[in-house]
């Protein structure tokens, strides 16, 4: 199918990509400009997952500060080039970052950032929580389901971000691979730090 030069366009206004890959997407998509951005999408995260392995030595440390001054946060986000670190669309994502740690208060960046002690810990928890009535792989399964959400609910990347709305639901790790995607850098959340008066 041939696309017209406005479709493409309009197209690379709304996702910032190559004039050939959205004409390439929009082919794929028969046209259609949601599935284009989806096709994008799934792309750029694709060529993010190999760029994970580049060293990211550059980036910024960003803040966010409640508006009643009472909990703020610092972010350190982490790039391949002191260029990207300077890129708008970059830094606008590590103060959505550091928004979204001063309101929901994550206690590690990823699951590989969990203490094993601390996973062990609530999973002796949910265990006991478990219905004696039912057979123990089952209380066993439950158990494992309950971590794996405790997981998500402390760990900054399985989160979706606070901003539902703006976001779209997006978790903060979907983020990074879509930032990751556009700026076409190894993009990485390396630590942050909350605080709270009176905490």
């Amino acid at each position: 199918m041939s696309v017209s030069a406005a479709q493409v366009k309009t197209l690379r206004e709304q996702t910032g990509a190559g004039m050939m890959e959205c004409k390439s997407a929009l082919e794929e998509a028969g046209g259609d400009l949601a599935k284009a951005i989806e096709v994008l999408r799934v792309k750029g995260q694709a060529k993010a997952a190999k760029r994970g392995e580049r060293e990211a030595a550059e980036g910024i440390v960003s803040h966010y500060v409640h508006q009643n001054g009472r909990i703020g946060s610092l972010v350190e986000i982490n790039c391949e080039t002191d260029f990207v670190a300077r890129n708008d669309e970059f830094l606008a994502f590590a103060r959505e970052i550091a928004l979204h740690v001063a309101a929901t208060a994550p206690n590690w960046v990823s699951e590989e950032d969990v203490p094993e002690d601390a996973r062990q810990a609530e999973l002796e928890i949910f265990k006991q929580q478990a219905d004696d009535s039912k057979p123990a792989e089952i209380q066993e399964k439950i158990a494992e389901g309950r971590l794996k959400k405790w997981m998500q609910e402390v760990t900054l990347l399985a989160q979706e971000h606070v901003n539902v709305d703006k976001h779209e639901s997006r978790t903060i790790e979907q983020m990074r691979a879509d930032i990751s995607a556009k700026t076409g850098e190894n993009v990485v959340i390396r630590r942050f730090a909350r605080f709270q008066v009176g905490e």
